[in-house]
């Protein structure tokens, strides 16, 4: 037993030892040597020298090595390198097997943050390295345009840089003082974000934002803004992420506002203005998908005005909670919108149950089934101001149930033909409330038709051309016919019924066949026949097939009109021009047959020939439809814009936009920013000018600079719109 004792402790003892890092030296240079005493465990080297030991090495013109306590001593040229931080030098003793690392002089970094200072020496207890008057930056050159100076550094490898009595420097000048400052060796790192300007409605401004990293769950940013004329506002923005249990963003912002009317004196708005914003997504289970929105705001313009890039991209915004499950030919989905903001029209929907059957075969046989069903609780709410002519609200319950069988077939070998009919109906609840006008009504609608379409297409494999970039031809041709019949539903026409999903104006044309028409309240009679035709011209770019043109054209022959109907609607033309890889005009054109007008013109056209500079011009017309129809959308335009960018050299950038209303000869927006790349960070001035009928001009003048490393970590999201 004593024997076999002795015998596992050699075996052990051999295996640390078959653990242990392999020392490793050999010469860079062909002038250089190196040579190592195996019996005393000594080495040298000089004239470019590399030592390794485990996942460590380091380089110098001269090193000595003592393989037994694992210290190294280097001068001239040194780099070091433990995983991913690296250490620069003159002078630096380091120790392989206990990383304590001393230096006069040195330069540290974990891309994309750098650090440098005299000094350095390792605390064993505590694991970090500290260091005197030393500098933190992110521009990695000998001299960095922006710096922190400070007193005294603590360095933890691989985690963060913490300075005290810490200065910022912008070239030579200094614009910050930190007493203690701290930061991250990672993209997610805690920075501050500064926009300062001048606006008309604000006076100067300051919107600041420290950006935060909790952890990989919690990151956001907490916002202190100062507008001189309107006052303080603040508030945080928190990203939390769960996994499979979700992500979402929750915001708050408060604003004692000390001058309310002072972009919009028509509307009068509180001085205590705040705005709640919680979103939430989550995949839980397979095929199972969750989301949620809350939107609160104050009054009615505090997004218009604070936010207003937000307010652009949804200027009515809503409410809900949505549960969805999927399978293969079904999916359920439960919707819950409920009314937060009283100035806003709302259809809320409590819930609102939806089962919907895709397209799918039965069985065997050549039909093909696809269904929708929805059951629910709505209230139209409208406005509430102190007018006397807002319409009263009303609420009742709906159930709706829609089927529909199809035959696909393809005759002669080239003609699509897929034949459909169907069936609906409908349950709606005596309405309640003081807009309630209908009784407990039951709606049947039948519904048939038919699409039918092919393809011809020729093929020039020979055709060649240098400057439209052509290699080969493809022209594809589709004409296309659609079929609608609904007869008169059991009711005469919506009017009969509670109006909750009802059509909205819009400048396309809607669906003509269910379930694609979703406008349930608002199914009257239909038999109409779209007809459609659309070419393109294909070529192949870079290994690609490209849409040398493509063009579409369709209208609606009315087989039978309502009111106010002629026998074709407005003729719809989309047009997609690719001449040239860096050349693409986009047109969208919808002109009236019965009246002989053009309703819309809507034309993009976008030119990049390189990486210098860049222009794209656009033009909008819209005629005016001033007609009592409920989806009438209005007064219309003649708009122009333009957005030319150029990049003056490297560093240098310009960028103008603007908007010009012909109607009133009024240039409505214009901007210009001129960009500056200082390495690390960009920064950006920017002047932009407002002209609106009834408002005083805005004036905007601000700057921005943003950290290049971190392009979407936590980023302030004014940012990208530092004129907003």
């Amino acid at each position: 037993m004593f024997l076999l004792a002795l015998g596992a402790l050699a075996l052990a003892s051999a295996a640390r030892a078959q653990q242990q890092p392999a020392w490793e030296m050999e010469a860079l240079t062909d002038e250089g040597y190196a040579e190592f005493d195996f019996q005393t465990g000594l080495g040298r080297g000089t004239n470019g020298v590399l030592v390794r030991y485990g996942n460590a090495f380091l380089t110098a013109d001269q090193v000595t090595v003592n393989q037994q306590n694992g210290e190294v001593a280097a001068e001239g040229q040194v780099r070091l390198q433990n995983e991913d931080q690296l250490w620069i030098g003159e002078h630096i003793r380091y120790n392989f097997k206990t990383r304590q690392l001393n230096a006069e002089q040195f330069r540290t970094g974990k891309a994309p943050v750098f650090a440098a200072g005299e000094g350095l020496h390792l605390e064993l207890t505590n694991r970090l390295y500290r260091a005197t008057n030393g500098v933190i930056t992110t521009d990695d050159v000998a001299d960095p345009a922006i710096k922190v100076r400070a007193r005294h550094l603590k360095i933890i490898p691989g985690d963060k840089v913490v300075a005290s009595g810490a200065t910022l420097y912008v070239a030579k000048v200094p614009v910050f003082y930190f007493p203690y400052y701290s930061r991250r060796l990672s993209p997610r790192a805690n920075h501050f974000t500064f926009i300062p300007g001048y606006r008309s409605s604000f006076g100067p401004f300051l919107l600041s934002g420290y950006n935060f990293f909790l952890n990989d769950e919690l990151d956001g940013v907490a916002h202190v803004d100062y507008r001189v004329r309107r006052g303080l506002g603040l508030g945080p923005d928190v990203n939390y992420h769960l996994g499979r249990w979700g992500d979402g963003t929750f915001k708050y912002y408060y604003l004692y506002d000390q001058d309310p009317q002072a972009r919009d004196s028509q509307n009068v708005s509180p001085h205590n203005r705040q705005r709640v914003y919680f979103s939430y997504q989550a995949n839980p289970a397979t095929n199972v998908y969750a989301q949620a929105v809350v939107r609160y705001q104050g009054d009615t313009n505090i997004i218009r005005e604070f936010f207003e890039n937000e307010y652009r991209r949804n200027p009515q915004p809503s409410t809900f909670v949505e549960l969805n499950k999927f399978w293969r030919n079904f999916s359920l989905d439960a919707y819950v919108q409920p009314r937060v903001n009283d100035f806003l029209e709302t259809v809320e929907r409590l819930p609102d149950v939806r089962l919907t059957g895709y397209r799918q075969q039965l069985g065997n046989s050549p039909l093909y089934y696809e269904s929708e069903s929805s059951a629910g609780y709505y209230r139209r709410l409208f406005v509430e101001t102190n007018s006397l002519v807002s319409p009263p609200d009303f609420a009742a319950a709906r159930a709706d149930t829609y089927h529909q069988l199809l035959l696909p077939q393809t005759l002669f070998g080239w003609l699509t033909v897929t034949p459909r009919a169907g069936g609906r109906l409908t349950y709606y609840s005596r309405a309640t409330e003081r807009g309630a006008t209908t009784d407990e009504r039951w709606r049947g609608v039948f519904n048939t038709g038919a699409e039918l379409s092919f393809k011809a297409s020729h093929l020039w494999p020979d055709a060649q051309s240098g400057f439209f970039e052509v290699n080969g031809l493809r022209h594809i041709l589709q004409p296309s016919a659609n079929y609608a019949y609904v007869p008169q539903p059991n009711y005469r026409g919506p009017r009969e019924l509670p109006q909750f999903d009802y059509e909205l104006a819009s400048l396309r044309p809607l669906p003509i066949e269910f379930p694609d028409y979703n406008a349930i309240d608002a199914i009257d009679s239909q038999h109409v026949l779209r007809l459609g035709l659309r070419n393109k011209l294909q070529t192949k770019r870079n290994d690609q097939v490209v849409n040398l043109v493509n063009w579409e054209v369709f209208t609606d022959w009315r087989l039978q009109r309502q009111a106010r109907q002629g026998a074709f609607a407005d003729l719809y033309s989309d047009l997609t021009l690719r001449p040239r890889s860096w050349l693409h005009l986009d047109s969208e054109l919808r002109y009236s047959v019965e009246n002989g007008y053009l309703r819309l013109s809507q034309t993009r056209l976008g030119l990049q020939p390189g990486a210098r500079w860049s222009w794209a011009f656009g033009h909008l017309y819209l005629r005016d439809d001033l007609s009592p129809e409920p989806t009438a959308y209005g007064r219309g335009n003649n708009l122009f814009s333009s957005s030319l960018q150029y990049r003056l050299n490297e560093n240098w950038g310009f960028r103008a936009v603007h908007w010009f209303e012909a109607r009133s000869g009024t240039l409505q927006e214009q901007a210009y920013s001129v960009y500056r790349d200082m390495r690390s960070w960009t920064g950006a001035l920017t002047l932009k000018v407002r002209n609106s009928q009834g408002r005083p001009q805005d004036v905007t003048v601000a700057f921005t600079f943003w950290l290049k490393a971190f392009p979407g970590s936590g980023r302030d999201p004014r940012a990208d719109q530092p004129f907003l």
